[in-house]
């Protein structure tokens, strides 16, 4: 399963290990009284992410770095979660006027809306959706899918080390763990070349855009961010309050000024606990935040 909502899964007991994957490296996190965290880097063009072909360039390359992760595992228990680059699926959030009670029918009714937009086979692809409880009649469904084939993929060398991913997520969805859920806000995540803007509403999700940027450049970003906080003022009748960012390492800085300045809202920076959210682990952190909270 590629998302599930973390209020009923943290009921269970969390996995032995967490992990998220990037381009650069695979961040893991040991769970026990204390999270111990470590990272494998990645040899470049070990990994290509895309929702639209192989992401796994070089197998042995991800597989070596899987298992000296998974060396470090002491504890019996084999369950593991696998943090996803974002790039390598589709996020949206659909708003229907009617919604199905019936698992299968909502499933048919969520592929149906998909089909067009989504630039992959819907019916072959790993789908997760949950349905938001909005308290008016239109019913907004967070969706998550990704072809099968490169879910399986990353999946594969957790698999071969004796490890069961209980839970698949996309790093983005587990990074808002962090975020303030309160208010209306937009997050700004950068990974690698990757930008992915989430807007929420009293905690509730509303809008979710992924985008391969030409850099990093904090000009290309505001061109992506101004048009987003606009999109939001026309359609919630109000300014977003706060922008959060997160990735954006030496240019924090400079992008917190620039974007307070550009766009008229508070800019503060995406912060854990347990240490500072880089581009490549801010889903791990924010995972180990939602099983801290719930366990």
């Amino acid at each position: 399963m590629i998302l599930d909502n973390f209020k009923s899964l943290l009921q269970d007991p969390p996995p032995g290990m967490a992990f998220e994957i990037s381009e650069a490296g695979i961040a893991a996190a040991r769970i026990g009284a204390k999270a111990e965290l470590e990272f494998q880097a990645l040899k470049s063009g070990t990994l290509a992410i895309s929702p639209l072909k192989e992401n796994v360039i070089d197998p042995d390359e991800f597989t070596t770095a899987v298992r000296a992760l998974a060396n470090t595992q002491t504890r019996k228990r084999k369950d593991v979660a696998l943090i996803l680059p974002d790039f390598c699926t589709r996020m949206a959030v659909l708003d229907f006027d009617n919604f199905p009670s019936d698992a299968k029918e909502q499933t048919a009714l969520v592929k149906f809306r998909l089909k067009r937009s989504v630039p992959f086979d819907v019916e072959s692809a790993a789908l997760s959706f949950w349905p938001q409880s909005t308290g008016h009649k239109k019913v907004e469904v967070v969706v998550v899918l990704a072809p099968l084939e490169i879910v399986s993929r990353y999946e594969a060398p957790f698999r071969a080390a004796g490890m069961v991913p209980g839970l698949v997520t996309t790093s983005s969805m587990a990074a808002l763990e962090l975020a303030p859920d309160v208010g209306l806000n937009v997050m700004a995540k950068v990974t690698g070349h990757v930008l992915t803007v989430v807007v929420r509403e009293k905690g509730l999700l509303k809008l979710v855009r992924c985008l391969e940027m030409p850099s990093n450049d904090l000009e290309d970003i505001a061109a992506v961010l101004l048009p987003t906080f606009v999109y939001v003022e026309d359609n919630f009748g109000r300014r977003a309050e706060r922008l959060i960012l997160c990735g954006f390492s030496s240019q924090t800085t400079g992008a917190e000024r620039q974007f307070h300045e550009e766009l008229g809202v508070e800019v503060e920076t995406l912060r854990s606990p347990l240490g500072t959210c880089g581009e490549n682990n801010a889903g791990l952190l924010g995972y180990l935040r939602s099983i801290a909270r719930n366990n």
